[in-house]
């Protein structure tokens, strides 16, 4: 059929989602830092959704302190490392590399430097209103020594990614998934638990640039 179902691209993002937030309710464990789920629309147009809740939140802006994006985790392959992407702009990147040791998993370096992820996705909105933001992901590196994980993510976006074909029949790897999702409850856990908010690196270009919490763009 001609339906862009789009399992992949957000569905297993929003379902990780949910499941962190699931996770979270059912500790019962009060974090001292509110913890807000955001699903938007239209990344792809500009990350109008995004962008319009940064502008107009439903809480103080400078009441929050960090964003953790969620965007398309290809998962296809049994996972063995997770990017953070911007982790190396704020004081979050400590905090994902922690989490994901914790989980059994590496924090490997972005592998696409020049497709500029950190700012094409929608922790960028937040990142234009002076927010330390992290945008988690799988890596390309597969437990399974059969797998080639940076070829299937290849074939993924050659054949799939933004076609009628991103449907749930074809290769997911829904242990990595919740794997993703463990290591986004410990993040979001240990941000909300944190004495002090988190801050970008001293001289960092995205903080000097857009300043505190707060900042418009």
């Amino acid at each position: 059929d001609s339906i862009y179902n789009g399992a992949m691209d957000n569905a297993t993002g929003i379902g990780v989602m949910l499941e962190v937030a699931r996770a979270l309710q059912a500790s019962k464990r009060r974090p001292k830092r509110s913890i807000l789920f955001l699903a938007v629309t239209a990344e792809e147009r500009g990350l109008l959704g995004s962008d319009y809740y940064a502008e107009n939140p439903t809480v103080p802006r400078g009441a929050i302190v960090a964003n953790v994006n969620m965007d398309m985790p290809v998962s296809i392959a049994p996972a063995a490392d997770f990017v953070a992407f911007g982790a190396e702009h704020s004081t979050l990147g400590p905090v994902a590399a922690r989490a994901a040791r914790a989980e059994g998993y590496m924090l490997t370096p972005d592998p696409r430097p020049d497709e500029v992820v950190f700012v094409r996705s929608d922790q960028y909105s937040f990142v234009r209103r002076g927010i330390p933001s992290l945008y988690l992901d799988n890596g390309e590196r597969s437990t399974d020594p059969e797998a080639d994980a940076k070829a299937l993510y290849e074939d993924f976006i050659r054949n799939r990614y933004h076609m009628p074909a991103d449907d749930p029949q074809q290769p997911i790897d829904y242990a990595s998934l919740a794997g993703l999702a463990r290591v986004n409850v410990r993040v979001v856990l240990e941000v909300a638990n944190a004495r002090e908010r988190p801050r970008w690196n001293d001289g960092d270009f995205f903080g000097t640039t857009y300043g505190r919490a707060g900042a418009r763009p």
